[in-house]
């Protein structure tokens, strides 16, 4: 099954895959980013762009006049440590700007809305590792509230105005595309180090572990998500799922296992560890395999040569 898709974000890294999914799936796609981030040549060549700040009244119009079947929201300020400094900045994108985009979904008639939540900062510190999706939501971030936010508005203006939500919570994003510079991408962060010959900075003790997602595996989650039955109820975890491996790796394994990949080694230093961030993350994936019929299918390793095949060829 297929349909007419705007994807918000689409010029970034996930979006740019997400878009590339759906229309390997067959989806008509648009794309819309205010190129703050994302980049224009990552947009498929096959799918229709439109720059616009997903705050903005051309956003609004857009989606509204569309005649979308479904709406996927990517587009996000995604840095735990801008929502720290920033708080007011990041609720003005996390939250103002995915209600705008909600208000045009329910404007427009939008059928689903697909949402990027994050299993990585909603639950918080959880005592239940891999956490499955009815664990309590106590973020320690302000990135973490406006993803949680997220989902209430979802869930709220889903049911106003008559369009179906789903929240994906991911865990943590890695693969081609992924900007180096950012500070949600730890993994490109040390592939572009390594391949630089520079030292690898790890904040605090390095025992702090990570859930790593291969992102073509996450695209093809949304699409699935686009279009699958999914379960409603009066919780907010029941049209969530978290999109992840189930798999725990420390930021020291994580280190070892880059400089494995590439064959080369560099110098590890510590710095002191950064206010928000989680000591343990890693998500329970049963409901995604059973629902969404959905597992992952790129191997930690493969995906880090994915993505080592990526800087060479393209950042140097």
């Amino acid at each position: 099954m297929s349909g007419s898709v705007l994807v918000t974000g689409g010029a970034g890294f996930i979006g740019s895959h997400i878009a590339e999914a759906y229309l390997a799936a067959g989806w008509s796609v648009t794309c819309l980013d205010d190129l703050s981030r994302g980049k224009r040549e990552q947009v498929p060549a096959d799918a229709t762009f439109i720059e616009a700040d997903v705050r903005s009244k051309e956003a609004f119009e857009a989606i509204a006049d569309g005649g979308f079947d479904v709406i996927n929201q990517q587009a996000a300020q995604i840095d735990v440590r801008v929502s720290v400094d920033e708080p007011a900045r990041d609720a003005s994108i996390n939250l103002v700007g995915f209600a705008n985009v909600l208000g045009a979904a329910a404007a427009g008639k939008v059928k689903r809305v697909v949402f990027a939540s994050s299993g990585g900062v909603v639950y918080g510190d959880p005592d239940v590792i891999p956490t499955p999706e009815p664990t309590a939501n106590l973020p320690i971030s302000p990135y973490g509230v406006s993803k949680l936010a997220g989902e209430h508005y979802l869930r709220v203006l889903g049911t106003l105005h008559g369009f179906e939500g789903v929240a994906m919570r991911y865990a943590n994003v890695y693969g081609p595309r992924q900007d180096p510079k950012s500070e949600a991408g730890v993994v490109s962060i040390f592939v572009s180090r390594i391949l630089e010959g520079k030292p690898l900075t790890i904040f605090g003790d390095g025992e702090q572990t990570r859930d790593y997602v291969f992102v073509r595996d996450v695209a093809r989650a949304n699409v699935l998500a686009s279009t699958a039955a999914v379960s409603r109820g009066d919780r907010l975890d029941v049209p969530a799922f978290n999109i992840a491996t189930g798999s725990e790796t420390s930021v020291n394994d994580l280190a070892r296992h880059v400089m494995q990949a590439l064959g080369r080694e560099v110098p590890v230093e510590h710095a002191p560890p950064r206010a928000g961030e989680l000591q343990r993350s890693c998500l329970d994936i049963s409901k995604a395999n059973r629902e969404l019929r959905w597992q992952p299918d790129v191997s930690f390793a493969e995906g880090l040569t994915a993505l080592a095949g990526w800087f060479e060829g393209t950042v140097r």
